[in-house]
């Protein structure tokens, strides 16, 4: 018998969009509004003459969105998958369908075993029931007998550790003790195939090593094929073997958990216009619209050595007068598998923005840059002065990747590997 637990084939699932149209003044629809325009719309469907007008057309509110289109992939029993792509690739749409949740539009899918799903806070809980009855619960929906979910009882409660709130019901948990009794009961029923979108990043620390290592246990030990996805790519990295990358609802790679993140990275982002990038946050007041890397000679760097003085350059532009001695600028570094490195602040470091330059630009001087060789991510974030509040004015996640490469940090004539960690520390021996 073949070893394949799950067959997509041609998958796609289409949502009709509506979409609300403003009146030509821009001023808010009243309630006349809405009743003359359902009269209307009443008496055009009605009316056989309207059926097929040019104003009809032209007043079309609705679209077709192909939120997964053409999709086919196998995995077999045992893997453990993980599914990358940007918001709205398609991801949660295509865990609903392997889920029975949602219906595909075209296509077919082949599931062999039984799937427990864990695809948001409390996936399959009632309420008002307690947590002891919400395993049960829980347990029969994923065709459990009541012998097995007792035999398994102890183990849920224990992982989940939430004994003392076990007879309250479920509505009075925090999130984070949902997300803790939920993953236990789908992990510990002994389903064929685990699904888990995300959720896990709503439980502490503590709680999600203790998530990835039965994740582990789940497919090595027991042989039990898992899909997992996150944003988390050192997670990713770190537990899963293979790698599905999805993009605007098709599936553009398939292949090593390794090259599949090297591929979502690659393509993630537009490096070259951040002017261009739709995920940035904030009122706009000021934005970046160029970073870059210079050396004390200020030469612009296309790749950065390791142990030189390097300054940062932030370019800006204002939409509006905005008093630049009331910001703070934070910037982050992480590294290729999106870990968070180190953040620096102007505020934490004593320095005040200054706005008496002719040309509009922050600067970050860094002595000594104590990154070994690799790619990093830098990210930024404006925000006015602390009791100003906390509003962005302008953030964007990964706005540049840079370059650092092999450098005499020690000046010894010796370069370090970046195997034994991301970072160079400034020391001497005696």
């Amino acid at each position: 018998m073949s070893d394949t637990i799950i067959q997509v084939e041609n998958l796609g699932k289409k949502y009709i969009i509506g979409h609300q149209q403003a009146n030509r003044s821009g001023e808010y629809t009243t309630l006349r509004d809405l009743i003359a325009n359902g009269a209307r719309s009443i008496w055009n469907r009605l009316n056989p003459l309207t059926q097929n007008s040019k104003l009809k057309t032209q007043n079309s509110t609705k679209e077709e969105f192909w939120a997964l289109k053409d999709v086919s992939f196998e995995v077999k029993q045992g893997e453990v998958i993980g599914i990358i792509g940007r918001n709205g690739a398609g991801k949660s749409t295509l865990l609903k369908i392997l889920s029975r949740i949602t219906e595909p539009t075209e296509g077919r899918v082949k599931i062999r075993g039984r799937v427990a799903s864990l695809l948001e806070v409390g996936t399959g809980f009632h309420p008002e029931l307690t947590g002891r009855e919400n395993i049960y619960l829980n347990g029969a929906i994923l065709g459990m007998t009541r012998a097995e979910i007792q035999r398994k009882f102890d183990e849920i409660v224990d992982f989940a550790e939430v004994e003392k709130f076990l007879d309250t019901p479920v509505k009075h948990y925090s999130s984070g003790m949902y997300v803790r009794l939920a993953f236990a009961v789908a992990a510990h029923l002994e389903p064929e195939i685990l699904i888990v979108d995300e959720v896990l990043a709503v439980g502490d620390a503590a709680f999600q090593k203790k998530c990835l290592g039965k994740m582990g246990d789940v497919a090595t030990k027991e042989g039990r094929t898992v899909l997992f996805v996150s944003h988390n790519m050192a997670t990713l990295q770190k537990i899963c073997q293979k790698g599905f990358v999805l993009d605007k609802g098709r599936c553009i790679f398939a292949g090593s958990q390794i090259e599949a993140i090297s591929e979502y990275l690659s393509d993630s982002t537009d490096m070259s216009n951040l002017n261009g990038r739709s995920e940035r946050k904030g009122n706009g007041k000021i934005r970046i619209r160029q970073i870059e890397f210079l050396d004390t000679q200020r030469n612009i760097l296309k790749n950065v050595p390791s142990g030189i003085d390097i300054e940062i350059r932030f370019y800006y532009e204002r939409a509006c007068e905005i008093h630049i001695e009331g910001l703070q600028l934070s910037l982050h570094l992480s590294s290729r598998m999106q870990e968070n490195l180190l953040m620096i602040n102007n505020r934490a470091t004593g320095s005040v923005l200054s706005s008496l330059k002719r040309e509009p630009y922050f600067s970050c001087y860094i002595k000594k840059l104590p990154l070994t060789a690799g790619k990093y991510y830098l990210s930024y974030t404006i925000m006015p002065d602390y009791g100003l509040g906390q509003e962005y004015i302008d953030a964007l996640s990964n706005a540049v990747e840079f370059n650092v490469i092999d450098g005499d940090f020690y000046n010894s004539g010796h370069t370090i590997s970046s195997d034994f960690g991301f970072f160079l520390l400034d020391a001497t021996w005696s």
